[in-house]
């Protein structure tokens, strides 16, 4: 069996990819993809090893907490399971799952009309979430006032909600009114600079600037609006 060191890239974005789904199915290639249980989100990345074989991980956490027992893993990856060494005699032996007992994307996403797009630092995205957790606010909400982009998190079932805000860009033009909701919880991301296009009241697309990395979340298309 070929021996594979992970590296931290790839193991940040296992672990990411276990907040949006506990299991996950790698293809053979340098492609690992994920999805929700509730299929409102998704992600792709792109990693820097190439596996020869298929395998399914039922539980990812606790997964990633078999690696954590090694401080230099190495993977020898077989038909049916995988071996994890760290160079000395300590090995386990890591039973793949069956595919079909996964949740798995079935097709890839095909983006629509992009209507909306701008950037979001890790600065700007992690002040919203502080602020969404120690307010105890539960939807974020992207907008544009006085030709500002702003990001807002806030409670949208409650008119007289507190609310918190941040300017993405004091410098943005749109001749359309626009308001594009989501639940904060469900919008879990690998810290990063992003790109965000927005797909009216359908779906939003964060765009990693650092590595090869996407998500897809769905708004919540009762509240979003674009245009009158």
């Amino acid at each position: 069996m070929k021996s594979v060191t992970l590296s931290k890239n790839t193991l940040s974005i296992f672990k990411n990819f276990s907040t949006l789904n506990s299991n996950l199915l790698v293809s053979p290639g340098n492609v690992i993809k994920t999805i929700t249980p509730s299929k409102t989100g998704m992600a792709v990345a792109t990693v820097e090893e190439n596996f020869d074989v298929e395998f399914g991980i039922w539980d990812l956490n606790k997964f990633l907490g078999v690696v954590s027992l090694f401080s230099s893993p190495n993977f020898e990856f077989g038909e049916k399971s995988m071996k994890i060494r760290n160079g000395g005699s300590s090995v386990v032996t890591y039973y793949y799952s069956e595919p079909k007992l996964l949740s798995v994307p079935t097709k890839d996403v095909v983006m629509p009309k992009v209507n909306v797009s701008a950037k979001m630092t890790e600065k700007q995205f992690s002040e919203l979430l502080k602020a969404a957790s120690v307010m105890q606010l539960p939807d974020l909400s992207f907008t544009s006032e006085d030709n500002t982009f702003i990001a807002k998190v806030l409670d949208l079932s409650d008119p007289t909600s507190n609310s918190y805000k941040v300017v993405i860009d004091d410098n943005y033009e749109s001749d359309v009114d626009f308001q594009f909701n989501f639940k904060i919880e469900n919008i879990k991301i690998l810290p990063g600079d992003y790109v965000i296009n927005f797909a009216k009241n359908i779906v939003a697309e964060f765009v990693n600037q650092n590595i090869k990395l996407k998500y897809w979340f769905a708004m919540e298309a009762n509240t979003s609006k674009y245009g009158s």
